[in-house]
């Protein structure tokens, strides 16, 4: 509904089909053109554009306070709409008309800009964030709000379609003793006490399941006291929390996959890889990989060659091999034969800086002719060669080894461990796919990473938990008790998953320990006792103790979901007021100090830096 007062019509509404008509348009300018004797202003509002025209006969008031105009003013309009004829622009949805203007109202002429809003070359970040009211008003962003609200939209009402429930937990809690830090609220009416904002609903979902609802969902915002990067906002954020009652791992995982369908068919022009999603195990994807949030998009992993070379006479290959910890992975290029010797060059430099000393490798022309830094020693190792050639064609289908088609170069060194190698392999694979050009911006590669470790052991002889505390493990007490009598923990798999989306873990979630029996055996065998257990989550134990059903969940992260959607490279670009990667907001100057008033009100002392 237009208010008649201000415009007839949004800026993107007016068609050939309106020529005659007299309208009312209102926005801002977005740019001012000055032909001498007449002008054009294109006019901009949250719909679109339309071009307004003042010929050189107009009114010579309107003439003078038109060319008063900058960027950004604010006006009210009224006019003709005519046609462009032979100079109608395609570009534009309204391109096929213009408004010849007879009435003029300046509401608002602005001031010089502090950056120009449709300059390629943008500012730095913290100038954008210190106005983001302007910066938001670019096309890009606006598109990236709107997708925004429709995904949302969208997710609850598929959700409610699926009988879930929409119930909102409390931002005031307490804090938690597991996870990142907390960020917290002084008491007023309890002296030296704090809430703590809630790094997620986990514990209140939990309770829910206890309470008898049997699906629940939230777009929950958390809150986590955590560095910036590029893929996670500092501060706040929201996800999708979901849990269910009586939930299995794989119904769990059909919900999330038909959901992302649904979303992505009807939102984005983007295509879902592969459905349902790959399920790979935690330990595979560290192999194949060296991440817990692969990128499948494309098809490289590592092949396993260590024992290959323990017995060869390649003498820097063997004592890899032999050394404590060994490991010696391969990567097959596709196409590598052709690439030029700087191609290799920039890549071992890239393999230096992370930390592995160089990069052996060797052309496949053919078997019996190879070239590169280990051909000649691979020549004369016949059985290294026969060997190592027989493995790599084991994965023929996966990684594609084709005469005269395939680079294959190693990843290893002296005195470097395992999970060293699985590392700088993961980020060589995503350097080299990079680099080729092969990652596809319009395919959605989903997978799910599954059956993690419920227990880790450290570098002193410890164990701890890996992931999650309050996975039900695998096998429950029977898992826990054979374990024990074994010693050997790291057998113990959790119904624990993270759903993974072109390298983006997008979220964690579990079947949850909901037996107090079991989660009083997990918590002891890595040292917690009864009485400690109860003394931080005795809330939930006592819950449990009164019927909980079996129930899971997971907490799809929102923001980074847009961000893939919208094909943004940092997820500031998706949230409408985010703090910086130093965790402030330059617009309203916080955090701040507090005045001296409200902090006697909050029994707290002022901040005094220590001496330098």
């Amino acid at each position: 509904m237009q208010n008649a007062m201000y415009r007839t019509h949004y800026c993107n509404e007016l068609r050939g089909t309106d020529v005659g008509r007299v309208v009312k348009l209102a926005g801002w300018v977005k740019d001012v053109r000055n032909l001498g004797k007449m002008f054009f202003v294109t006019i901009r509002d949250h719909y679109g554009v339309t071009q307004l025209s003042f010929p050189s006969d107009s009114n010579p008031q309107l003439l003078e306070r038109v060319a008063t105009l900058k960027p950004e003013s604010i006006i009210v309009t009224e006019g003709r709409v005519i046609s462009r004829g032979d100079d109608a622009n395609p570009n534009m949805e309204t391109g096929e008309i213009e408004v010849v203007v007879n009435q003029l109202h300046i509401d608002s002429l602005v001031r010089e800009l502090p950056f120009q809003l449709y300059d390629e070359n943008l500012p730095k970040e913290d100038l954008r964030l210190k106005y983001r009211f302007l910066d938001l008003r670019r096309d890009k962003l606006q598109r990236n709000l709107k997708l925004r609200f429709e995904v949302m939209q969208m997710l609850r009402n598929y959700l409610a379609d699926q009988g879930f429930l929409e119930i909102q937990t409390p931002i005031l809690t307490a804090s938690s003793p597991e996870g990142a830090r907390d960020f917290v609220v002084p008491s007023r009416m309890h002296p030296g006490k704090f809430y703590a904002l809630p790094q997620a609903p986990q514990q209140y979902k939990q309770l829910l399941m206890c309470s008898g609802i049997d699906k629940y969902f939230q777009i929950a915002p958390c809150f986590r006291d955590e560095d910036a990067r590029a893929d996670r906002s500092p501060g706040e954020f929201y996800q999708l929390d979901i849990e269910m009652a009586f939930a299995t791992q794989e119904g769990i995982f059909e919900l999330l996959e038909d959901m992302f369908q649904t979303v992505t068919e009807k939102l984005t022009s983007k295509q879902i890889m592969q459905l349902p999603f790959p399920q790979i195990a935690f330990k595979d994807s560290m192999e194949w990989y060296g991440s817990d949030k692969p990128d499948i998009r494309f098809d490289m992993k590592m092949i396993e060659v260590t024992e290959i070379f323990k017995t060869s006479t390649l003498g820097f290959m063997a004592n890899a091999a032999n050394q404590n910890q060994a490991c010696i992975k391969a990567l097959i290029i596709k196409g590598g034969a052709s690439q030029s010797n700087k191609y290799y060059k920039k890549l071992e430099a890239f393999v230096k800086e992370e930390g592995l000393a160089g990069m052996p490798y060797f052309k496949f022309l053919n078997e019996e002719n190879i070239k590169g830094s280990i051909a000649k020693g691979l020549a004369s190792d016949t059985a290294t060669k026969i060997a190592l050639l027989d493995a790599l064609k084991k994965e023929q289908n996966t990684a594609g080894l084709k005469d005269g088609d395939g680079v294959i170069f190693f990843l290893t060194g002296k005195n470097v461990t395992k999970a060293k190698v699985l590392k700088v392999g993961g980020k060589t694979r995503l350097a080299i796919a990079s680099q080729q050009g092969i990652l596809e911006d319009n395919l959605l590669a989903f997978c799910w990473i599954v059956d993690f470790p419920m227990y880790e052991e450290d570098e002193e002889g410890k164990w701890d938990f890996s992931h999650n505390p309050f996975s039900m493990p695998q096998g429950g007490m029977k898992a826990l008790d054979e374990a024990i009598e074994t010693g050997n923990l790291a057998t113990v798999l959790a119904y624990q998953y993270d759903i993974v989306c072109n390298g983006i873990e997008l979220s964690s979630g579990a079947i949850r320990n909901h037996r107090p029996d079991i989660m009083y055996k997990a918590f002891e065998i890595v040292g917690h006792s009864k009485e400690k257990v109860n003394e931080q989550f005795g809330h939930m134990i006592n819950a449990f103790s009164y019927g909980a059903p079996p129930h899971g969940g997971i907490a799809p992260g929102l923001d980074r979901m847009i961000m893939i959607f919208a094909d943004e490279p940092n997820i500031r670009e998706v949230i409408a007021f985010p703090l910086n990667q130093s965790g402030q907001d330059p617009m309203m100057s916080s955090p701040a100090a507090l005045t001296q008033e409200q902090l006697d009100e909050l029994h707290l002392l002022p901040f005094v830096p220590p001496d330098r």
